[in-house]
């Protein structure tokens, strides 16, 4: 590892020469979303009984790439706006849309400068596909871009490749390795691959890459910290892509497991959380999602991995308000309460309107009971 001293620059370059390779993949069938007005992305797709119903709701995508999943959330029924910080990626999004006659809409900037370029409180929905933090430097900083972008009542929705997952050597074919940090650490992990995550017979020049992982407890109490309440979180078994070759294979949902034993890696998981409503507060939320919301009979709004090549997939402060101190306070105590009754697992249901109805979420199998006063 060595201190990379323009993070920004270096994974800018890396991005922007892979975008025309990304289109043309047969990985992101950018093509079939213009024949096909029903097509989603297999992100969104996976995600789709978690997601609820959008419709109505002005959302943004966080580092979107070149906008296949913000295409697919503009097709069922959110106003879209997406955000990456690569130009070229930005101007295949753009040309996706018009292509799909999708209602998104596509800005280039730094994620950490999204509130000042977009606006703060604008959305209802932040949302985040797989891949996206590890090009971060700081989770904390994230966080408080996701909570100043939502209104009261608004909601982030995240899929994302899990942190041991990242940790893990993709080098070696037939053994799992810890080789990476598991926490966020000041200075990068820095690769050099003329690879990438997609398939082609493409070789590029911009092969440096600088890549941080962030452990689970770090992003849920950057998010705790912001105010954010944890509504939904789920393991997974596998991802969209290839991420430890010779070792996964994929299934017939399109996802890739481990070939072997699939159960003994967590490779990627969901989470939600919700901007909390202060007192006085509730009445014009709700009003205002009403408002935004179709009603009977009207028309609803028209309706992403690279370190060393196939490792690392996706694309690329304001308002935070000083409550640090509780909320690590009662990050700990939760911990530790979480430590020590750790084999008493029992399952949580969380209500949650979005969703329909109840909606069961579960850390591996099951949540353990202690995480439900942090859930309600």
């Amino acid at each position: 590892m060595r201190v990379v001293p323009d993070y920004s620059a270096i994974n800018r370059a890396n991005w922007d020469e892979r975008v025309p390779a990304h289109v043309a993949s047969r990985d992101y069938a950018v093509e079939r979303f213009a024949r096909d007005p029903s097509f989603l992305s297999g992100v969104v797709s996976f995600d789709r009984p978690r997601l609820g119903d959008v419709r109505g709701l002005r959302g943004v995508h966080l580092q979107c790439h070149i906008g296949t999943d913000t295409v697919s959330l503009a097709r069922l029924g959110a106003r879209m706006t997406g955000l990456d910080f690569s130009g070229p990626a930005v101007a295949a999004a753009r040309k996706l849309a018009a292509a799909a006659g999708a209602d998104a809409d596509f800005v280039e900037a730094d994620v950490y400068e999204a509130p000042v370029v977009l606006g703060s409180g604008e959305f209802d929905l932040v949302y985040t596909g797989v891949g996206a933090l590890c090009w971060l430097p700081s989770v904390g900083r994230w966080a408080a871009v996701v909570a100043s972008l939502l209104r009261p009542g608004g909601r982030l929705f995240i899929r994302e490749g899990h942190p041991m997952l990242w940790a893990l050597d993709d080098a070696l074919s037939d053994e799992l390795v810890v080789a990476y940090p598991y926490f966020e650490q000041v200075r990068p992990v820095v690769y050099d691959s003329e690879l990438t995550y997609v398939e082609t017979d493409v070789r590029f020049s911009a092969t440096r890459a600088a890549v941080w992982n962030h452990g689970l407890g770090e992003i849920i109490g950057a998010l705790f910290a912001e105010g954010m309440r944890i509504t939904a979180f789920e393991e997974h078994d596998s991802v969209p892509w290839n991420a430890l070759p010779g070792q996964m294979e994929r299934g017939s949902d399109g996802e890739w497991r481990l070939a072997e034993q699939p159960s003994r890696l967590a490779a990627s998981y969901t989470l939600q959380a919700e901007k909390a409503v202060r007192t006085g507060q509730a009445a014009s939320s709700r009003t205002g999602r009403a408002a935004r919301r179709p009603g009977p009979g009207s028309s609803p709004a028209r309706e992403s991995p690279s370190k060393g090549g196939s490792r690392l997939h996706g694309g690329e402060s304001s308002g935070r308000r000083v409550v640090r101190a509780s909320s690590r306070r009662t990050f700990a105590a939760v911990t530790k309460t979480f430590r020590s009754r750790h084999d008493r697992r029992e399952s949580i249901t969380f209500p949650h309107a979005e969703l329909g109805g109840a909606h069961h979420s579960r850390v591996g199998e099951r949540l353990p009971e202690c995480w439900s006063g942090l859930m309600a």
